[in-house]
């Protein structure tokens, strides 16, 4: 398949029949002039994207109803990954703080994981909440390679891996292990399969969740193209085609059977991408400098974040 000329570049029929191009025909950009964005998360309640500015050392939110852009937070951290738990409550991934951190309903901030075995992490990068509650994020070394986005530092684990918090316990464990560069994860729609993108290595790997929150050996999903793409952070569509944010590749659409399909061309480098929007059928991209938004013919994975009880 070729692509239409567009913003839409169809690689295999099942980007069309599935309407993956069937949205908007250009990127609407909702704000610029950061260094570098990442962690996009859309906050239904509030009608809200919060996105981090990493160098800036700032968090930012673009308000859907009337397009204004504020501060969030700030210091924050050299934030990157940020989503929701099961109560609605804002989970961080603080690259500077090398931690991951809760927001609270009153605003306080709860620190979830900033040691492992006594030894501080790396830099955590991205979070994913799971339905029993419990938080697993990847912590590859980013932060601490340089100062510009965290603080230049020796890692005392001396690894990049994925880690567990345990709902009940709060016993911070690790996952998996042997990556290059742990980054973007997430879980599929039934919480029995764990996906994570190493940028390092290029690929995004898969994994068995057992029912008691270990993981089954990992096995290569899918390979970046060689056109420039590196993977960052993945997200699920409801029809559980993967959506990766493919750094100068633009943001690309897989098939379940690992199969690239499709891309949506982006003018800057994408770091992450989120669904939103009241219907979750918006995809939120930052990019380098960049917000912006697409929205598509296709429908983000359910929200997973819901009171509990």
């Amino acid at each position: 398949m070729s692509s239409d000329g567009g913003i839409y570049e169809i690689l295999d029929d099942r980007f069309r029949t599935g309407r993956c191009a069937n949205g908007d025909t250009r990127l609407e950009r909702l704000h610029q002039g950061c260094r570098w964005t990442e962690g996009p998360l859309y906050l239904p309640a509030w009608r809200q994207v919060v996105f981090s500015d990493i160098p800036n050392d700032r968090m930012l939110r673009w308000d859907e109803q009337t397009g204004a852009v504020g501060l969030f937070r700030s210091p924050a951290g050299h934030s990157n990954g940020n989503t929701l738990d099961r109560e609605g409550r804002l989970v961080t991934c603080e690259q500077g703080n090398r931690r991951v951190t809760r927001t609270e309903h009153d605003g306080t901030v709860t620190v979830i994981a900033d040691r492992f075995g006594g030894r501080r992490l790396n830099s955590p990068n991205d979070a994913v909440v799971g339905s029993d509650g419990s938080v697993w994020f990847s912590d590859p070394d980013f932060g601490i390679t340089s100062d510009y986005e965290g603080h230049r530092a020796e890692s005392e684990i001396g690894a990049r891996n994925v880690y567990r918090v345990d709902p009940v316990t709060a016993e911070v464990r690790i996952a998996a292990d042997g990556f290059r560069g742990p980054n973007g994860l997430v879980l599929s729609a039934d919480g029995r399969r764990l996906y994570v993108s190493d940028t390092v290595a290029n690929h995004i790997r898969v994994f068995g969740v057992r029912e008691d929150g270990t993981l089954t050996d990992g096995e290569v999903f899918t390979e970046a193209a060689g056109d420039g793409s590196r993977f960052d952070n993945i997200r699920f569509d409801d029809e559980g085609r993967l959506w990766a944010a493919a750094m100068d590749g633009g943001v690309h659409c897989y098939a379940p059977d690992g199969t690239l399909i499709g891309r949506i061309r982006v003018p800057e480098t994408v770091s992450n991408i989120a669904f939103g929007g009241p219907k979750n059928n918006v995809l939120f991209i930052t990019a380098t400098t960049s917000l912006y938004s697409l929205m598509l013919g296709v429908t983000g994975a359910r929200r997973v974040h819901a009171p509990v009880g």
